[in-house]
């Protein structure tokens, strides 16, 4: 069961994700929010593993709350719904640390497969968004971002998260235990100065590790 938790200040969207998740018994919707404080305290209360969330909402914004919540519940995915595609609002959301993004007027069972795909380990950036992200960026990406370069098993691994595999697909890849890969993971992000499998991929990509056009 995906337990999920949506923030959204329109009523008539929190209604409409409602609807659309109770029809499938995989996901769960257990809490809700009409403004970014009271979203906040009701996550650290329910600790979901995905959480809907809007960009503007009274109170905290929700660039505000993502390293709120990322602080307080590491593992816990933000997949950001909003009506705001431009390349400002989209950066401004991945950089703070969210593991996807979602135009509110995508079809219903994008969400679904977003909420999904968050859950099992994938990162959910279309390449479309992976792009303008890309070209918004003004600084070139650093040879080496820590005095700790990545090793080979490392890259390696970056390489897989940049196209979208979990971490039980990159250890059956990489003839690798989950465990050893979590740790790769987790060493990639810190070496990188990151807070998500989506940064790392947009590193990766700004440097020529991996390419939209990989398999």
């Amino acid at each position: 069961m995906i337990r999920v938790f949506q923030a959204d200040d329109h009523e008539l969207v929190r209604k409409g994700v409602r609807f659309l998740l109770l029809g499938h018994p995989d996901i769960e919707l257990v809490g809700e929010a009409a403004d970014g404080d009271t979203a906040l305290t009701r996550i650290k209360l329910l600790t979901p593993d995905v959480v809907l969330l809007d960009l503007q909402m009274p109170g905290k914004s929700g660039t505000e709350l993502i390293p709120l919540i990322k602080s307080a519940l590491p593992k816990t995915k933000i997949l950001i719904v909003t009506s705001f595609g431009d390349n400002e609002h989209v950066f401004a959301a991945i950089k703070a640390g969210a593991d996807g993004y979602l135009l509110k007027d995508a079809p219903s069972h994008d969400i679904l497969t977003a909420i999904r795909d968050l859950h099992a380990g994938h990162s959910s950036i279309s390449a479309d968004i992976a792009m303008r992200l890309l070209q918004e960026m003004n600084h070139p990406a650093p040879s080496h971002p820590t005095t700790e370069p990545l090793t080979e098993r490392e890259l390696d691994t970056l390489k897989l998260v940049a196209r979208g595999y979990a971490n039980q697909e990159i250890a059956e890849r990489l003839s690798l235990s989950e465990s050893t890969v979590r740790a790769y993971v987790s060493h990639i992000l810190s070496k990188l100065h990151v807070a998500s499998r989506t940064q790392a991929t947009l590193y990766a990509l700004r440097s020529g590790i991996a390419s939209l056009d990989d398999e």
